[in-house]
């Protein structure tokens, strides 16, 4: 499964309706398994960014299509961010000449 770091912002909807945001998180959770994907870990965060969730995706169309979905309902903004595992990124250094 590849993990994916997503920072996420509150649209004016999203913020206007922010007393639900713990039940849509749940909500979040439940319609990514219906892509494959399961998100491991969210964190409400004081800063630029609103939220920042760990999710993970059997491949990148899923994860795609899980991101679509979310940006839909119209709550958040989203950025995603591919993280690497140190065997992960040590299998990516040893391709290099």
């Amino acid at each position: 499964m590849a993990t994916y770091v997503v920072l996420a912002n509150f649209t004016d909807q999203g913020i206007r309706s922010v007393k639900n945001t713990a039940q849509r998180a749940g909500q979040a959770a439940e319609l990514a398994k219906g892509f494959g994907c399961e998100m491991k870990e969210i964190y409400w965060t004081l800063g630029h960014h609103d939220l920042v969730v760990i999710v993970e995706a059997p491949d990148d169309q899923s994860f795609a299509a899980f991101g679509c979905a979310l940006g839909s309902a119209g709550n958040v903004r989203t950025q995603a961010l591919r993280a690497f595992t140190k065997d992960e990124i040590g299998a990516v250094l040893g391709r290099l000449p």
